[in-house]
């Protein structure tokens, strides 16, 4: 019932993307589908997988079946579960050796956050003592089982997730959760079977096969949902494309010691940068980093406490490129000082890094001159310009900072929901979205808003990737601002600040200032001097100094 994949030069049928495909072992698929079939993330994952990466393995269910959900019934998917199952050695729903799973989107092109994962597929009251056996983790085992019950609560039963948030803040307080014990998080867990049943009349399934079944379903529906639909408006992408389901063993960042989740580009978006540009959380899984709820930061920590496992994730960061011809944006997690790669992609990235890593990937050989060209045609002095503060000699002081996810700078208006955007920006004015989260679903506010501030989230969070393809300032994971919705105010740094009041957000170092600073703007002369080489322009000397940057305006 599994397929491998076809031959890379023979013409797809429709039969094709109604397959089930296997993805697993080092070694390379005798087969190769096109990413029509398997979805861009799950074709990716193959060829990881065949570089010889380290991959969880698992199964894609083709994207013909989007149009027909109907007819994804379990004995569809069965041959491919077992399958999997001999891979693995565990068994879904064994109470000894329980399979966990992941199940994942993945459109035939990138949507980053705009259809839904769900983790942890497989735990109930009877696999919960087997998982502890085999990994020797209490925490990890109720930590995990806490995550499923609010996931799939949230995205299978449609349960607001503030019902399962309030449940984790009556156990934790003031504390943070990864620094919960076992028995806290058993607690919670408790909480959230009782808010389940409490808000849909039914107690939590405690049939994994049950819970993988609505779970494949909720997240071939989530091609459907408003921010999906509306991220393909805005990109002009087709609504018949579909996507694939990748039900995937799981590893775990949640494992304490070693072990956490992270998002990483092997070049930075923001400027071009030749150096991976990593956001992680120890003792996390990928959904915390990536969801824009949580706040993640640089590389620094892992490096410092796991040196191997950030010098292979380096190694493996150079390899993606060298492969794949392009900077990647990647997932993983390290599961007990082990590194998993989940998956990669071209990174979205801003006009100035756009065009300087096209450049050095040609002065380093990857890519050939034509390529280059193609990567950079339409980048004009126009692209390149950067906006900065002008500070007019006297040292401005900003009244807090956070992590900058996109650079330039902006000055707007207030804004705390997408109605107050479109009415503000209808009467012509600037406006910056602020928002507790940086949530993928605010990506209709976001395309009309001029900038984002989040309070949480990190600088890979989708919300994040989105407003750096967008051209938006965006800063996050403020921890000093505070949203009070009741009076429509934000507490900033200590300083109150009504809805339509004005902030500049300065996106090149994270500050955040009070009122409407004055913006000056600059070429990146030597890059563009580059470019018109590259391309073959004349140049404008006019246009060019002998420092790094050239004030325009």
């Amino acid at each position: 019932m599994s397929a491998s994949v076809k031959p890379a030069g023979r013409p797809e049928t429709k039969d094709d993307l109604k397959r089930i495909y296997f993805i697993g072992g080092k070694k390379p698929p005798q087969d190769a589908a096109t990413t029509a079939a398997l979805g861009f993330k799950a074709y990716n994952l193959a060829k990881l997988a065949a570089l010889g990466l380290e991959v969880p393995p698992a199964f894609v269910i083709g994207t013909g079946y989007c149009a027909d959900p109907q007819a994804v019934v379990p004995q569809l998917w069965r041959p491919a579960l077992a399958e999997l199952e001999a891979f693995t050695g565990l068994k879904l729903g064994d109470a000894r050796r329980p399979l966990l799973l992941s199940v994942r989107s993945g459109a035939p092109v990138s949507m980053p956050g705009m259809m839904e994962t769900l983790l942890n597929i497989g735990l109930t009251d009877a696999t919960i003592p087997g998982l502890i056996r085999l990994t020797g983790h209490p925490r990890l085992a109720w930590d995990a089982y806490r995550r499923l019950i609010a996931g799939y609560g949230e995205v299978v039963a449609g349960i607001d997730l503030h019902h399962f948030e309030a449940d984790l803040a009556a156990v934790r307080q003031d504390e943070d959760e990864r620094s919960l014990d076992f028995t806290s998080l058993r607690q919670v867990a408790q909480l959230h079977l009782e808010t389940f049943h409490r808000q849909t009349g039914a107690p939590f399934p405690q049939n994994p096969e049950t819970q993988l079944s609505e779970a494949i379903n909720a997240v071939f529906r989530s091609w459907e949902s408003e921010k999906a639909t509306a991220y393909r408006n805005l990109h002009g992408l087709s609504h018949e494309m579909g996507t694939a389901v990748t039900v995937q063993r799981m590893v775990f960042g949640n494992a304490g010691g070693l072990s956490g989740a992270g998002v990483g580009f092997t070049r930075n978006p923001i400027t071009g940068d030749p150096k991976p540009w990593v956001d992680f959380l120890f003792n996390a899984q990928g959904e915390d980093v990536v969801s824009g709820r949580r706040t993640a930061r640089g590389h620094d920590e892992l490096s410092a406490v796991a040196p191997r496992v950030w010098e292979e994730l380096v190694d493996a960061a150079a390899l993606l490129e060298r492969h794949f011809e392009d900077m990647q944006d990647f997932e993983f997690t390290v599961q007990e000082g082990v590194l998993f790669l989940l998956q990669t992609r071209n990174g979205k990235r801003t006009p100035m890094a756009t065009a300087r890593i096209a450049l050095d990937l040609l002065a380093e050989g990857v890519i050939d001159a034509e390529t280059a060209r193609e990567r950079t045609r339409g980048l004009d002095q126009h692209a390149l310009t950067v906006r900065d503060i002008g500070s007019d000699g006297v040292a401005l002081s900003p009244i807090a900072s956070a992590a900058s996810a996109s650079s330039g700078v902006v000055c707007g208006e207030i804004a705390l929901a997408e109605a107050r955007v479109r009415e503000r920006k209808t009467a012509g004015i600037s406006v910056i979205l602020v928002r507790g989260d940086a949530e993928t679903r605010d990506i209709a506010a976001l395309d009309v808003a001029d900038g984002l501030l989040t309070q949480h989230g990190a600088r890979t969070s989708h919300a994040a990737v989105i407003a750096r393809q967008l051209g938006k300032v965006c800063l996050v994971g403020c921890e000093t601002m505070r949203i009070d919705a009741a009076r429509n105010e934000v507490n900033i740094g200590g300083a109150i600040f009504p809805e339509g009041a004005v902030i500049t957000l300065d996106g090149n170092n994270g500050s955040i200032y009070s009122g409407a600073a004055r913006i000056v703007e600059s070429v990146q002369t030597e890059l563009l001097a580059r470019l018109d080489m590259l391309h073959g322009r004349p140049a404008e000397p006019a246009e060019r100094s002998a420092t790094p940057f050239a004030e325009v305006g």
